[in-house]
């Protein structure tokens, strides 16, 4: 079909509740402050610089298949690359105004444009209807697995409504017919120094780019909050830094190192690498709680719960009050998903201690097919599905 008749096409049900639910994962255990206010992003050469190249692998095929797909509708006689690649959620507060997606130099290489939504408008956020400003459909109410795709240039002039409420998971992706602009390229140059065989443990960027502002002021850590601490805040969880005796030591490095789990006032002695490591752990423990069964829990376990010494909750307080100055901004900011308290309060620390191994095991799987996958990955310089691995 051509592209100048069928500039855009919506497809519900592109992406599993699955999939969905296994990107939502990536995002909130690996994203950083976005490029807009009150957005956050995920992009896969971060995951590379992170020390969490296995997470690409999830992507692979769903990349793919919106290639695929892209080609297929706007009849395209030419070789497509992907552009970019990007896990973005918007939270209260965030819009854009009416654009094209190459409405600056910069971008001009971007052809076609395709977001997927992972949740869906009225159930985990409010606002954030997606708009044309011309021809059918004129707006769109994101739903789970829903891909919407449309050409970059200025037949699609676009706007997203503000989010009022929760927080609006996408996965988006950029085309372009220049081969100088493809993505692969660049994530095959910084995945060739994967060698890693064991699990890989995450490793935090620089902390600025984990603290969020209203207004995106990052040189004032009073007004604010650390999203990573947050994340885990919303679900419950505390942090005690095993480096808080050291007065010599910046505040955001006690982040970086060695930390424990708690919640209310009890302590979990098993010691993640960083707050990366903590927060990933206990979102993939989030994502699956429903599969890790908790009622035969072994004694051991259940003995790696203590209660916390006052000196340990002194810690604990210290670090929230440079973390998280204002608690109330963080509700407001992420919104009403995280009011169900019975959620919250059904996720406790020795859940989080029996979801390590299936973290571990998850970890290593896609790090097998990642290692398995790369040879032929940089053979034909494409990040494509390998069905041997």
């Amino acid at each position: 079909m051509s592209e100048i008749e069928h500039p855009r096409l919506i497809l519900h049900n592109f992406l599993s509740p699955a999939e969905c639910k296994e990107l939502e994962f990536i995002h909130k255990s690996c994203s950083t402050i976005g490029y807009r206010p009150n957005v956050f992003s995920t992009t896969l050469s971060h995951l590379i610089a992170t020390n969490s190249p296995h997470l690409i692998i999830p992507f692979v095929s769903i990349r793919e298949r919106l290639k695929e797909t892209i080609e297929e509708t706007f009849g395209c006689e030419f070789e497509l690359f992907i552009e970019f690649t990007g896990l973005i959620s918007w939270c209260r507060g965030a819009s854009i105004g009416w654009h094209s997606d190459d409405n600056r130099s910069y971008l001009k290489q971007r052809d076609f444009a395709a977001v997927c939504y992972l949740n869906s408008y009225g159930k985990d956020f409010k606002g954030g209807l997606f708009r044309f400003q011309s021809r059918e459909p004129a707006t769109v109410a994101p739903s789970a697995g829903d891909v919407i795709m449309y050409t970059a240039d200025d037949r699609n002039i676009h706007s997203v409504d503000e989010v009022t409420d929760g927080e609006r998971l996408t996965l988006a992706l950029w085309f372009s017919r220049d081969s100088s602009h493809d993505e692969d390229a660049k994530l095959l140059s910084r995945l060739s120094q994967c060698t890693s065989h064991g699990v890989c443990l995450p490793l935090p960027a620089s902390t600025n780019m984990y603290w969020f502002c209203p207004h995106q002021d990052a040189s004032n850590q009073n007004i604010g909050f650390d999203i990573c601490v947050a994340r885990l805040h919303l679900l419950g969880f505390d942090v005690h830094s095993l480096q808080g005796e050291d007065n010599s030591m910046d505040g955001s490095e006690q982040l970086m190192g060695p930390l424990q789990l708690a919640k209310g006032r009890e302590l979990l002695t098993q010691k993640f690498a960083n707050i990366l490591h903590a927060l990933q752990v206990v979102q993939f423990y989030h994502w699956k709680a429903s599969e890790l069964k908790t009622s035969n829990v072994e004694n051991d376990t259940l003995e790696e719960v203590k209660a916390m010494s006052h000196s340990q909750l002194e810690t604990i307080n210290t670090l929230k009050s440079v973390f998280l100055p204002d608690e109330v901004l963080i509700t407001t900011t992420f919104g009403y998903s995280y009011s169900d308290e019975d959620r919250k309060d059904s996720l406790d620390l020795t859940g989080v201690s029996l979801a390590i191994t299936s973290w571990e095991e998850y970890t290593s799987k896609l790090l097998k097919e990642l290692l398995s996958s790369l040879p032929q990955w940089k053979t034909y310089q494409t990040i494509h599905k390998v069905e041997s691995a």
